[in-house]
């Protein structure tokens, strides 16, 4: 007599494989999620750039933001010009540990270790383009949300006397690219700027 309680032979391949299906799945390691040293690695391609940016800067004391605009150049690994050319010129270019300020015909030139402010923006800005991760982690802390299509970094200052002028920074981007940045004063005042790459010239 047949015993008919056994499945046909084709429902047990079926039952076995959906079963080793299940085994391999429960087994098998997750997928790396993306992190913070793959944002790293990949903004470390990037040797130069050039972008537009517009920036509001929202004062306690005025009634609505101050906004610029004009012209960001970066090239590895430490230099960066801000290019200002609305409501008036100005150029400020970072290098090395000195800033040089350009308006009009008065030029000045500082060294960045005097101005915790300044210190904080370009080293946000310059680690991050660089993918720079151990650099960025002596001055701040570092918290990375979001995918690698939309991501925030926010990085908070380590070190007092930084923080008694900048709460946090916040990176914005996608995949590879730098889209904005605001920075949070403990003052309470703020700046926002969202940058778009423009062609080179």
């Amino acid at each position: 007599m047949t015993d008919t309680s056994r499945p046909p032979p084709s429902a047990a391949v079926r039952l076995g494989a959906a079963l080793l299906l299940l085994m391999t799945l429960c087994s098998a390691p997750a997928l790396a999620a993306w992190d913070l040293a793959q944002l790293m690695q990949g903004l470390a391609q990037n040797k130069s750039g050039r972008a537009g940016f517009v920036e509001k800067k929202y004062i306690a004391l005025l009634d609505k933001p101050v906004e610029s605009s004009g012209e960001l150049l970066y090239t590895a690994p430490d230099r960066l010009e801000k290019r200002t050319l609305k409501p008036r010129p100005e150029s400020l270019i970072i290098e090395s540990s000195t800033l040089t300020v350009e308006r009009g015909k008065r030029k000045m030139v500082l060294r960045l270790q005097d101005y915790p402010e300044l210190v904080a923006f370009t080293e946000s800005i310059r680690g991050t383009l660089a993918g720079d991760i151990a650099a960025l982690r002596r001055i701040y802390n570092l918290d990375l949300e979001g995918t690698e299509e939309r991501w925030t970094l926010t990085l908070r200052p380590i070190e007092t006397k930084m923080l008694d002028v900048v709460q946090r920074i916040r990176i914005g981007g996608s995949r590879a690219e730098v889209k904005s940045i605001e920075i949070e004063q403990t003052d309470k005042d703020r700046s926002v700027m969202v940058i778009a790459p423009l062609a080179a010239p």
